[in-house]
């Protein structure tokens, strides 16, 4: 996770769109949005460290 990712103006546009909505449905609390957005991040930085994960006999 260390890639600095370049937007452009049309999707900052729509990412803004999408945090204002994420924010909202969370009735405008942007703190309980940031840490519900951490941890829905971690979770899924969980599930593709699983998937990237070598496969075999773990464990044994």
């Amino acid at each position: 996770m260390d890639q600095i990712v370049t937007l452009d103006s049309r999707q900052e546009a729509a990412l803004q769109a999408v945090a204002n909505k994420f924010v909202s449905v969370r009735k405008g609390d942007v703190m309980k949005a940031l840490k519900e957005m951490i941890v829905l991040n971690g979770r899924l930085q969980d599930q593709l460290d699983a998937r990237s994960a070598p496969r075999g006999r773990q464990g044994w």
